[in-house]
């Protein structure tokens, strides 16, 4: 147990360092209305700042120790380090702190019902469908990215039932206190942390013994490595599943001009209803089936009510979104960075209307590079050119261990047109001179990308 307690600063001022992140911002709106005074800074201004100063929660551009100041408790991310000078003040005057992961935790266990969306891939689209279908229940929610129909990544709603994304980097969702888990899949993300695949699994096991007695574990089926844990849950387990073997299956799977689902759910051999979205892709049918399985079985909701409701959805940011268009050519972005979302992200993009597919895949670590080359070479099936740029370093150090030309390699030994272009200045050349009107350009990663790809919209 965390020895610094939120609710003993009550009274005090809490004060974000990094408050423009998707999930802090979100932390401090959410104490905003549970009552606590709160404070904050971030390096740069964000769009999460914007909604921080449109709801009138002061912070600071820029980081000085001086505003921390009179702080109570000092509130902090993983990507915030000792050197910070408010960090370092912080620490020399005994201020209490806290990670970022440790206070959502802490706030979750002030809810009535708290639903965890676990999984390697998916958490934020899963959330983010539950936040829409359960707007009726007034209920709170966390995303860990910008959601148009909340105006950013939170709702800070009823005390009754909070929804949240649960990470398992770093173990850091083993600091929350589920009444319901999603599990959508496990992979081999994140070796950078984790030994291996069975260290992930297990990690994922701890997670759902954190639940009470009557907590329910919703797992996807389909995916082996959730299989492969659920002998060994301890709880009630309830199951989803694309491929009809779930307690909760879709079946009769379509898609419209542009790629979007529709399929009919059947529970113990009854058709409770067809789900009709508005956004690609077959892993969406897989992310809008969890969400109705938990609505169903815990809200007892209608799949007609949960239809009408996900006909308004849209992609969260950085979700397959559309950033502009060129020359007749639409160029868009999705955060996929694993070979199993980038699978999944380029099987929805084949089918939305085009006539040549361009990939622009930027690596976000050279641990990802070295641990996952092979399972790289074969993401990209669905692409006619691929273009890879230099890694983005992330968290990593380069060792000197892996360059992009190594993946690059790879790729191409598996029949593709892979090109190593180091820069998006270069990306941006080869694309103007091989383009047409009626072309699609993805762009993939979760380091930069989303602010470099910009340079292929201008003049």
């Amino acid at each position: 147990m965390c020895s610094v307690q939120l609710t003993d600063y009550k009274n005090g001022r809490i004060h974000f360092i990094g408050i423009g992140g998707c999930s802090t911002s979100g932390l401090a709106q959410i104490l905003v209305q549970m009552g606590y005074h709160v404070s904050g800074s971030d390096r740069s201004q964000s769009p999460f700042t914007d909604i921080l100063a449109q709801k009138g929660i002061p912070f600071h551009i820029g980081h000085r120790a001086e505003y921390v100041e009179g702080a109570s408790l000092v509130v902090y991310t993983a990507a915030i380090k000792p050197d910070n000078v408010e960090f370092a003040y912080a620490k020399e005057h005994k201020i209490p702190m806290l990670e970022r992961s440790e206070l959502l935790g802490q706030i979750s266990k002030d809810y009535k019902t708290c639903v965890c969306v676990s999984g390697c891939h998916g958490k934020t689209t899963i959330t983010s469908m539950l936040a829409l279908v359960t707007t009726p229940l007034n209920s709170s929610v966390h995303v860990g990215g910008m959601v148009e129909f909340l105006s950013g990544g939170v709702r800070a709603g009823s005390r009754d039932l909070f929804i949240t994304e649960a990470c398992e980097y770093v173990r850091s969702f083993m600091t929350m206190h589920p009444s319901y888990i999603i599990i959508n899949n496990i992979d081999d993300d994140h070796l950078d942390y984790y030994k291996d695949l069975d260290e992930i699994k297990q990690t994922f096991l701890d997670f759902t013994n954190l639940m009470p007695k009557d907590g329910i574990l919703f797992a996807n089926a389909d995916d082996s490595n959730t299989r492969d844990i659920l002998p060994k849950v301890t709880h009630k387990i309830i199951t989803y599943s694309i491929s009809g073997n779930g307690d909760y299956s879709a079946c009769h799977i379509s898609y419209d001009d542009l790629g979007n689902p529709a399929f009919d759910i059947y529970h113990k051999g009854e058709n409770l209803g067809r789900i009709e979205l508005h956004v690609p892709g077959l892993h969406n049918a897989e992310n809008a089936l969890a969400c109705a399985t938990l609505c169903h079985k815990v809200f007892r909701m209608d799949i007609a009510d949960i239809n009408a409701a996900l006909a308004n959805y849209h992609l969260a940011g950085r979700r397959f979104q559309l950033i502009g268009e060129k020359n007749g050519v639409k160029i868009f972005h999705d955060y996929a960075h694993h070979p199993t979302e980038i699978k999944a992200c380029l099987a929805a993009a084949k089918k939305y209307p085009h006539k040549k597919m361009f990939v622009l895949f930027q690596c976000n670590s050279y641990t990802r590079a070295k641990t996952l080359k092979e399972k790289y070479a074969l993401a990209f099936e669905d692409a006619d050119v691929v273009m890879m740029p230099d890694i983005y370093p992330g968290r990593d150090i380069d060792r000197g261990e892996i360059h992009a030309t190594d993946v690059v390699q790879l790729i191409n030994a598996h029949s593709h047109n892979c090109l190593y272009l180091p820069t998006f200045s270069d990306i941006k050349t080869y694309l103007q001179a091989n383009w047409q009107p009626g072309d699609i350009v993805v762009t993939l990663g979760s380091g930069d990308v989303n602010k470099q790809q910009m340079v292929l919209l201008e003049d």
